[in-house]
């Protein structure tokens, strides 16, 4: 028994994503610098950072949307290959919302949330349609779920696109501005959704430039700049003492609005 308590609390200690010494270039350009990053089961990592810091590159690079120079990517334990079957597996368990929402503007709503349990997880049809309504409901668009994209707010389609990560079970979901594209009275409905992830435990990753959210939501503060992390800290201790010069000029930049 006490083997097996110690075999739990090992598991309970691996990061569900991985990052070591990851290198990355545009060209000569060179984005990302020797990062690395752990982010354990249930935390919710917020990456900040003026334009151009390598933040989304970043996130996009955690489930090779974004190829890598050098480094290691690392997903609960095991090493993300370039290509094959394990990179689609382990792909599969890192969910990702884009700015851009990515929904199939030519499928109903529904199709879109079970696409993937469907071809990928192999999940029935019936099954994998009674388990999206239960999403889209709960991200508050039950109703739209026979409509085409065209017809849904941007608020909509972002949520519809979090229900579709939410599919497929994921160990963590990526988020890369998921707000950026959306008018300003949409961002909160996203926002909200969000916050209740993280209220519930899922593991999450969020590039953003809502600094109120990350206060509010964020159990750690990455800032970067220059392709690099500058400072990873508390919201509260980021947000009242930033260590860096350069994080305290990127805080006041932003102005009251959000601080």
């Amino acid at each position: 028994m006490a083997q097996e308590q110690k075999r739990a609390d090992a598991a309970r200690q691996v990061p569900v994503i991985e990052l070591r010494h990851i290198d990355k270039y545009f060209g000569s350009l060179h984005v990302l610098k020797d990062v690395n990053l752990s982010v354990q089961r249930g935390e919710v990592v917020v990456i900040i950072g003026p334009s151009g810091s390598g933040k989304s590159t970043l996130c996009r690079t955690i489930n090779r949307l974004e190829t890598i120079d050098a480094g290691e990517i690392i997903i609960d334990g095991a090493v993300m290959p370039e290509e094959g079957k394990m990179l689609a597996k382990l792909r599969s368990e890192i969910g990702m919302v884009f700015q851009s929402f990515n929904l199939f503007e030519h499928k109903s709503i529904l199709d879109n949330v079970t696409i993937a349990p469907r071809d990928v997880l192999r999940v029935p049809r019936k099954e994998a349609q009674e388990e999206a309504m239960r999403l889209l409901e709960r991200v508050g668009v039950a109703d739209q779920a026979h409509k085409v994209p065209a017809q849904l707010s941007g608020g909509q389609k972002q949520r519809v696109a979090i229900a579709r990560s939410l599919a497929m079970h994921p160990k963590a979901i990526l988020f890369d501005e998921p707000t950026s594209a959306l008018d300003p009275e949409m961002i909160g409905e996203v926002l909200d959704v969000m916050t209740e992830l993280a209220g519930e435990g899922m593991t999450m990753v969020i590039v953003t430039h809502e600094m109120n959210f990350a206060r509010r939501v964020a159990d750690r503060v990455i800032f970067m700049d220059g392709g690099s992390i500058l400072e990873e800290n508390t919201p509260q201790e980021f947000f009242s003492a930033p260590r860096s010069q350069r994080a305290r000029d990127f805080l006041n930049s932003l102005g009251d609005r959000e601080r």
